[in-house]
């Protein structure tokens, strides 16, 4: 008997290793970081360098979650359902970070605190 013509181990040289696929996303993934770490010490406007960030972080994201979490082999249903809880999350940090922003945190002066006390008749 002979073996089939798939497992030829020349046919087996040149089919693609998920291994080295791998490795490779996680090489892009290291090369984006490394520019967003120099990207902080240049001198460009904040909003640039802020913009930047954001993209860089983004496309990082997605390569996360679509090879290593294998979200690009599942159901569009469970892709809709976790993008669903992250614009959820989303949403969630942005009205936590505007509930407790500056004005929020902003310690309370003597006039203030004299002013609140008297208001309760506590003066």
């Amino acid at each position: 008997m002979s073996a089939p013509a798939d497992t030829h181990p020349a046919a087996l040289a040149h089919a693609p290793s998920k291994f080295h696929f791998y490795i490779q996303i996680a090489m892009i993934l290291a090369v984006i970081t490394g520019v967003e770490v120099v990207l902080i010490y240049l001198p460009l406007p904040k909003s640039l360098v802020i913009g930047t960030l954001v993209t860089l972080s983004a496309v990082k994201f997605m390569f996360v979650i679509f090879y290593f979490m294998h979200l690009r082999w599942d159901k569009v249903f469970c892709t809709i359902l976790f993008f669903i809880g992250l614009i959820l999350a989303g949403f969630t940090m942005f009205a936590l970070l505007h509930l407790f922003g500056a004005d929020a945190s902003k310690p309370l002066t003597s006039a203030a605190l004299l002013s609140a006390t008297t208001a309760l008749g506590l003066a």
